[in-house]
């Protein structure tokens, strides 16, 4: 059986004897996934890479080739534990630039069956296409905040960079009028079809496809505020008219511009993806945005999810305003 380095274990005893597990989600967290009505969630993380089980589907993310060997010699073990069967697994490289990115490639399975799936969360419907792109259409690490926005059902909800809009189905469940703003046409198509999945109309849902930095400002000028604001933006990417955009140094005039969006006690989520940025950094950020903007907040986390080990997932983190 292969190995990944820096991997901790735990052992169990099976008929075979004493095997290692390494850091796979325990037969007891897999049921309780699957009593909350959610089959989209990580199997197995590491620094070497990790594994996602959407639905009937595994997603393999590796860094290395060896350490995609070592994965998928390594899962039937789990597999016999918890009674999952895949239909397919697919294999997604993770290069170490942007530009290198490319679409999960199908490493066993049918290959005749499409690409498209559905998978749950929560009791969530989601539509996942693996031939998409680098992204199938939904991050698992933000599913306790998408649980957030549902549970504290906002009025108005502000989906920036809203790709395939599960934030604003989140909202729309909970009664929200949503505004989801992302430059992919296509994302918010999709974003349409998320819509669809969970019974929920589009009337009294605006879906803008175009650049966020271009939006606020005309939000804010019609007087338009929102009690729940979504802030997940991109590390790196190029707006309208090739307009760079950096999340280090361009998070904090987001933020700025969000604020003049904002209802009394508006909660605002930030959250990136970028390496350089912890929860700190985050809350320093946006406590230079308040004494910017005169204003005051506090700050909360949900708990961490079970299945992405801490620093493996976005940093996130919920600015409630005062």
């Amino acid at each position: 059986m292969g190995s990944l380095p820096g991997v901790t274990r735990k052992f169990s005893e099976t008929e075979e004897g004493v095997r290692p597990l390494r850091n796979w989600l325990s037969s007891s967290q897999y049921a309780a996934f699957e009593a909350a009505g959610t089959n989209a969630h990580r199997i197995f993380s590491s620094a070497e890479g990790w594994i996602e089980r959407f639905g009937e589907d595994l997603l393999v993310s590796y860094k290395e080739e060896t350490g995609l060997d070592a994965l998928l010699e390594a899962l039937p073990a789990w597999r016999a534990e918890t009674a999952y069967e895949p239909r397919r697994i697919f294999g997604k490289l993770l290069p170490r630039q942007n530009d290198d990115r490319v679409a999960p490639v199908l490493l066993s399975g049918d290959g005749e069956l499409p690409l498209e799936t559905v998978v749950t969360e929560n009791g969530m419907r989601f539509a996942l296409d693996f031939a998409a792109g680098y992204s199938a259409g939904l991050f698992i690490d933000q599913r306790a905040n998408r649980a957030l926005v549902r549970r504290c059902r906002p009025k108005k909800l502000l989906n920036t960079f809203a790709y395939t809009c599960s934030f604003s189905v989140a909202a729309a469940l909970g009664g929200a009028e949503t505004v989801s703003i992302d430059l992919s046409k296509k994302s918010l198509d999709r974003g349409r079809e998320n819509f669809a999945l969970n019974g929920l109309s589009t009337d009294g849902h605006r879906f803008l496809a175009d650049d966020v930095q271009d939006v606020l400002p005309r939000l804010a000028r019609r007087g338009e505020k929102f009690d729940c604001i979504i802030l997940d933006p991109p590390t790196f990417s190029r707006g309208n008219k090739g307009r760079r955009w950096q999340v280090e140094s361009d998070l904090e005039g987001l933020l700025t511009s969000a604020l003049e969006l904002a209802a009394p006690q508006a909660r605002i989520l930030l959250s990136t993806n970028c390496a350089r940025f912890t929860r700190r950094s985050l809350e320093t950020v946006a406590k230079f945005a308040l004494k910017l903007t005169r204003m005051s907040g506090s700050f909360h986390n949900e708990p961490e999810p079970p299945d992405v080990p801490f620093g493996s997932n976005a940093q996130t983190v919920w600015l409630n305003l005062r």
